[in-house]
């Protein structure tokens, strides 16, 4: 049985040691960088110290479990000059995971309950995918994305690196999330959202401009598609 060691001592870690449990990994401890401030355990497993103490399980694969996708691929980066390389890294899928077209889901990943790929998605590295989210076809999910619960993705739609989608957002098809911007809960997206801005609302708008989205983005989602029927080009796909 593959030994498991958590970096960051957080709720994710205890949601994910659940499912490493179950799914037959032997989850061994959490390393944290607070770890001296920490109580000794974790929801039954050792608080084993700093993050360097890596070095001390070289035959233990790793999942980081920070909510931050910015802060996930930090301590990645931090990790690989302490040799860790990718393959070192455990997927955790639990087993309510329904994935029928084999779709790819990349190192470092944990789906939840009830998360839903249909078919030809793609799942990058260390995305956090929470219970409920949907993943339609065609969806291009980028490393360190988080996906809160209930989140649903039309097909086509791309989540850009470290993008994080709150509870219940909702992503018109074909839409593009760019890397590092912030979807606030509920939100319905109908546009592109550009990098490392936060956009809440339904429908979804730069958070400060709540009084109307700009002319352009309002034609962008209510132009029709081409050789479409009016409902296609009014978001259902």
């Amino acid at each position: 049985m593959a030994s498991l060691v958590l970096i960051g001592a957080s709720g994710l870690a205890r949601e994910a040691l659940a499912i490493a449990r179950e799914s037959g990994l032997r989850p061994i401890g959490v390393l944290d960088d607070a770890a001296d401030r920490l109580p000794r355990t974790l929801d039954g497993v050792l608080v084993l110290g700093p993050i360097q103490e890596v070095v001390r399980f070289p035959e233990s694969r790793l999942l980081v479990c920070i909510r931050s996708g910015a802060t996930r691929a930090r301590i990645v980066e931090r990790l690989a000059t302490l040799g860790v390389g990718a393959d070192r890294y455990a997927v955790l899928l639990d087993r309510s995971v329904r994935n029928p077209g084999h779709c790819p889901v990349g190192p470092g990943s944990v789906l939840f309950a009830g998360v839903a790929i249909t078919v030809d998605a793609v799942v990058g590295r260390h995305v956090v995918a929470m219970p409920g989210a949907t993943i339609a076809h065609d969806c291009v999910i980028g490393d360190f994305a988080t996906l809160g619960s209930g989140v649903s993705l039309g097909g086509g739609a791309h989540i850009g690196r470290a993008a994080n989608l709150g509870l219940n957002v909702s992503v018109r098809f074909g839409a593009v999330v760019g890397a590092g911007a912030t979807i606030g809960m509920g939100s319905a997206v109908l546009d592109d959202v550009p990098p490392d801005e936060t956009w809440a609302g339904v429908p979804a708008a730069p958070v400060g401009d709540f009084g109307g989205r700009s002319a352009q983005a309002k034609r962008n989602s209510t132009k029709p598609m081409s050789g479409s029927v009016p409902w296609m080009s009014a978001g259902f796909r």
